[in-house]
């Protein structure tokens, strides 16, 4: 389970930021768990957690590695792996780009099946080589890598693979958080059977931070710790923007807006099946393929010339990323300067 512990806000923290910050995280955080609002690097927090499973629980560390961690050499630096996802995003700090790999792939539940099996060869294989996969990272929907799903079989069966190895689950819902998939955490459709063990989250949440699992929290202080510790005026907009998803019911407007958005799509599909293909995705965080980059780049040129704004992402895919508010009505909008578009393509 979570523990219902949240942290302060780094070294601004005071006890009005404390109950600031567990008031505004709340309703959006995923069953309750501790909260820090800095992020390091995805790969920190799995590597702190094996550390401790190395060395054991409440036995601190010794001089030795101590001394041997500032030269990134073993005991104090152990030989410990990460395992990312050809196609993944998950940014362009040092640490997070090792985990990004831009390759194009498609998502059925064979290549799901593929995958899992690759996953155990690789932690098998790592261990082997005496450097333990201590996490693996994963976006919920590999955004940057052109949109690619899987199954929510294929993430519940990565966390059981995760647990029988010994490794960390950490989902990376920079993109994908604060609503705009329906739920406010996309791995939320995926009925895992407890809480992922990090959760990262930024973007839409106006300030970059994680959720962690108790069992992820580093004994000593300032274990994980930057100059970017948070910024109470972002949870003060962060407070209020929640408080509007709420009240006004945005994650249901996307559901319904999500759902004629795809309708549409696959309407357009069906009408011009040479020029674009795989309608896909969840809410209105959708996407469709183009047979090839140039066609991909025209369209999204002379849609922006009528006025509206997509984006491109993988090697040939279309991306849609509105807004929270965005609504049936401006679906319509769009789907009518799409087709209108595709209509003049040549």
């Amino acid at each position: 389970m979570w523990s219902k512990l949240v942290r302060p806000i780094g070294e601004v923290s005071c006890r009005y930021e404390s109950v600031r910050l567990a008031t505004s995280l709340v309703p959006g955080e995923p069953e309750g768990p501790c909260v820090k609002t800095e992020v390091p690097g995805p790969k920190s927090k799995d590597l702190l957690c094996e550390l401790k499973k190395i060395a054991g629980e409440d036995v601190d560390f010794t001089d030795v590695e101590k001394e041997s961690c500032v030269i990134n050499q073993p005991p104090g630096a152990p030989k410990l792996s990460i395992l990312s996802f050809h196609g993944a995003f998950h940014g362009r700090t040092l640490g997070a780009l090792s985990t990004t790999h831009s390759k194009h792939c498609r998502e059925n539940k064979k290549e799901d099946e593929k995958c899992l099996a690759e996953v155990e060869e690789l932690i098998e294989k790592y261990k082997k080589k005496d450097r333990p996969v201590a996490g693996v990272i994963i976006e919920p929907i590999q955004s940057e890598g052109g949109d690619h799903e899987a199954s929510p079989e294929f993430f519940q069966c990565l966390q059981k693979i995760c647990k029988k190895n010994g490794a960390a689950l950490l989902i990376d819902e920079v993109q994908t958080g604060c609503g705009p998939t329906g739920k406010f955490w996309c791995h939320q459709h995926f009925n895992l059977e407890c809480p992922p063990d990090v959760v990262t989250f930024s973007k839409k949440m106006q300030m970059g931070g994680y959720f962690h699992t108790e069992e992820m929290t580093p004994k000593q202080p300032y274990r994980v710790f930057n100059t970017w510790m948070g910024d109470p005026g972002k949870l003060i907009l962060l407070e209020n923007i929640l408080y509007v998803i709420k009240t006004q019911k945005l994650l249901e407007q996307v559901e319904r807006t999500g759902k004629r958005l795809k309708r549409g799509l696959i309407e357009i599909e069906n009408e011009f099946p040479c020029i674009i293909n795989s309608v896909r995705g969840r809410g209105t965080f959708l996407a469709v393929n183009t047979p090839k980059t140039e066609l991909r780049d025209d369209i999204l040129r002379r849609m922006k010339q009528k006025g509206v704004q997509s984006g491109g992402c993988g090697v040939s895919s279309i991306r849609l990323r509105p807004a929270l508010v965005f609504q049936e009505h401006h679906a319509d909008i769009f789907l009518d300067v799409f087709r209108q578009v595709l209509r003049e393509t040549k």
